[in-house]
């Protein structure tokens, strides 16, 4: 597994309403937590548990063009997530969430070809949102380069009763591609294997013929 390198986490207790407001905050949701990562897909899984463990919303979450590999600066790699929740208790404890489940995360690599094959058992607010599912529904968050991604995704789709919730078309900010399927577990475990199967098909062999 490549590891997620967590760059930056800063905190506002009182940040200024006008910000707030700006970044798409709840009302009276005044403390902020900030991240930034070099990973931006095992991230916005964090932020994901960061609303299931503590009174949190997602304010805000954006990737990075072109990748942490070509970031501006040290501490900026590849995506920004920005919680917010009523107190700094709530958002520090959201935050820690986040940074334990970033200790579990992080892509797989064949053939020198990264590419992530992850259930979500249990969405939480910010990816049932993001998929038009209910919270609690249990997800497969696919996503590799382009082609492979495009590939796999088939190939996932295929394997299991699951519903593609969301497509990644490529190419996004960091050149990549995938999606999110929603199914039972196990039937999001068996589209993640399969999608896992057939990015590994085209990282050994890439031009069919």
């Amino acid at each position: 597994m490549i590891p997620v390198k967590i760059l930056a986490v800063r905190y506002l207790a009182n940040a200024s309403p006008a910000l707030c407001a700006a970044l798409g905050a709840p009302k009276g949701s005044p403390s902020l937590g900030l991240l930034t990562t070099d990973c931006d897909d095992a991230t916005y899984i964090a932020l994901d548990e960061a609303t299931k463990a503590s009174e949190v919303a997602v304010a805000y979450g954006r990737s990075f063009y072109a990748g942490a590999s070509n970031a501006s600066t040290p501490n900026t790699g590849e995506v920004i997530g920005i919680l917010a929740g009523q107190t700094p208790g709530a958002v520090r404890s959201g935050m820690e969430a986040a940074l334990a489940a970033l200790d579990r995360l992080g892509f797989e690599e064949v053939n020198k070809v990264p590419y992530l094959a992850h259930t979500v058992s249990s969405a939480g607010e910010f990816l049932a949102k993001e998929a038009g599912v209910r919270v609690g529904s249990a997800l497969a968050y696919l996503i590799a380069p382009p082609l492979e991604g495009m590939y796999a995704m088939d190939a996932a789709l295929k394997a299991a009763d699951v519903k593609l919730c969301k497509l990644y078309a490529p190419p996004s900010e960091t050149n990549f591609g995938g999606g999110l399927l929603s199914g039972t577990q196990s039937a999001c475990d068996a589209a993640c294997a399969a999608f896992a199967a057939a990015v590994a098909e085209v990282a050994a062999r890439p031009v069919e013929r």
